[in-house]
């Protein structure tokens, strides 16, 4: 089986390289990393990861902004998005709900437990 493939999306280094960290040697997983919106997009398009993990909160282009325009694209609609935020209100987490993401992670996330997360909210075997 091969190993499945995630770009983690967040403007923050330190929590690109914490949930690599984790995916990596928890899950096994095949890690991609991007920035920015902008360099997502990019990374999306061409490298169709199994599933993207993306901040909802970031400079220029924010999550929100990400998400719309990976959906307008037929390359990359298809490929699941999970949001990660820090904004755990009622109301944004219904609005991110609203969107037709996949999942929400909130942060301060657990690093160990975020393979399990990210793989129970795509209905995958651990």
């Amino acid at each position: 089986m091969t190993a499945k493939r995630i770009l983690i999306v967040d403007d923050e280094y330190d929590i690109r390289a914490v949930a690599s960290l984790a995916l990596k040697a928890v899950g096994g997983w095949q890690v991609l990393t991007a920035a920015s919106g902008n360099e997502a997009i990019t990374i999306a398009q061409a490298e169709h990861p199994n599933v993207i993990l993306l901040d909802v909160m970031m400079p220029d282009m924010d999550g929100i902004a990400t998400f719309n325009a990976l959906q307008a694209n037929p390359s990359t609609s298809v490929i699941p998005v999970i949001l990660l935020t820090a904004k755990v209100q009622g109301s944004d987490q219904r609005r991110f709900a609203e969107l037709g993401v996949r999942a929400i992670i909130t942060k301060p996330f657990k690093a160990m437990k975020l393979p399990g997360q990210i793989a129970s909210a795509l209905g995958w075997n651990t």
